[in-house]
């Protein structure tokens, strides 16, 4: 994550990984859900603030779980099914159920298809929010397959040559395993920037770069300097990955129709047709790498070409040529043993939360 996010160690709250995994699945608990699904949420979203995916984390998303269960908007025990099945394919309803635990049974069902017949893609309807992607592509990756992982939605990407958000922030996810070195993980918005970014600078006090949203009329702000103006639910205007047509952003903003098409339209979700604004599907497929060939010996390749990479010559003002899922790897050993960066204004709310819901509170005990 560009340090631009990130929260200085000036201010930070180291918070230890077990008490910030007991808090938040007590949290989840707290709100009707089931223990087991409780523990799987808490693992999907530690995930991401192990990795430093902060955007996607304890330490930014659960505040927004909470108030949908809250509000009725989720479902804490969902009974979700299987709508319509071929032997490599799956249509899942998730009964109103958060994708943090949906997405996860799609992505089992997914892997245990591909391991009869080489690849499967599930697709899921009336499920929430499913957290960082790449959580999800990691389970294949861990199966010796590779993981995919999209989750299409909402309005906040302004298409090329528009004037109002008519997409999602869109994320792909791909997760590849690997030998000696670390997998191979991509897991990016088809926005310049995720759209909890926003949050973190706003959070952080940070301006707006050039190139990541467009002005009022449209056009996008090449400029910079905007003030980080985030408020959940609100319209924004974020511009595609290329920022303009000239440097690309018609492939942004296609890429980012598709996985609204392969998470929505594929798997029959209310509101894609008509582009609403409370759309959501999802999407996971895996690719089984002995359908394919010997996995020891792809496995080997992955290593050459990943190193391959880190050999590069880095350009002048760069210490190192890195890859997707490097740096995370990184930052998980330090998060695992130093503990979870938080914002001093997360760990208030993690405070008050713990108080409404009379928690006892333990997170800011030395690691």
């Amino acid at each position: 994550m560009l340090k631009h996010f990130e929260v200085s160690d000036e201010i930070a709250v180291r918070v230890p990984l077990p008490a910030l995994r007991t808090t938040t699945e007590a949290i989840f608990m707290k709100c009707d859900v089931p223990e087991d699904q409780a523990q799987l949420g808490a693992d999907v979203l530690l995930y991401a603030d192990l990795l430093g995916v902060d955007t996607h984390g304890v330490s930014n998303m659960l505040r927004a779980y909470v108030q949908d269960y809250k509000n009725l908007a989720l479902n804490p025990t969902p009974k979700w099914r299987v709508v319509k099945e071929t032997p490599t394919t799956a249509v899942l309803d998730g009964d109103r159920g958060l994708g943090l635990m949906i997405t996860p049974k799609a992505m089992e069902i997914c892997i245990e298809k591909a391991r009869k017949y080489g690849t499967s893609v599930v697709v899921i309807r009336n499920s929430g929010h499913l957290g960082a992607a790449g959580y999800h592509a990691v389970m294949a990756a861990k199966q010796d397959m590779i993981g995919w992982c999209m989750t299409g939605g909402g309005n906040s990407l302004i298409p090329t040559f528009g004037a109002e958000p008519r997409l999602g922030t869109n994320p792909i996810a791909v997760a590849v395993p690997a030998g000696k070195q670390p997998m191979f993980i991509f897991d990016a918005a088809m926005t310049t920037i995720a759209g909890n970014k926003i949050g973190l600078a706003c959070r952080n006090g940070k301006k707006l770069l050039p190139g990541w949203v467009a002005k009022k009329d449209g056009t996008p702000d090449m400029e910079g300097g905007a003030a980080a103006e985030f408020t959940p639910g609100t319209l924004r205007m974020q511009l595609p990955l290329g920022s303009t047509r000239e440097l690309g952003s018609h492939k942004g903003y296609s890429l980012a129709a598709i996985v609204d098409i392969l998470c929505g339209q594929l798997s029959f979700a209310s509101g894609f047709s008509t582009l609403a604004s409370d759309r959501r599907g999802h999407f996971v497929a895996a690719y089984d790498i002995a359908a394919f060939g010997e996995v020891d010996e792809f496995k080997a390749n992955m290593d050459g070409m990943l190193e391959g990479f880190q050999r590069t010559k880095p350009a002048p003002g760069h210490e190192r040529v890195i890859y997707a899922g490097l740096s995370e790897y990184e930052t998980e050993i330090d998060r695992r043993k130093n503990g979870i960066p938080l914002h001093p204004e997360v760990v208030s709310w993690f405070k008050g939360i713990c108080a409404e819901f009379s928690i006892p509170w333990n997170l800011t005990k030395q690691v």
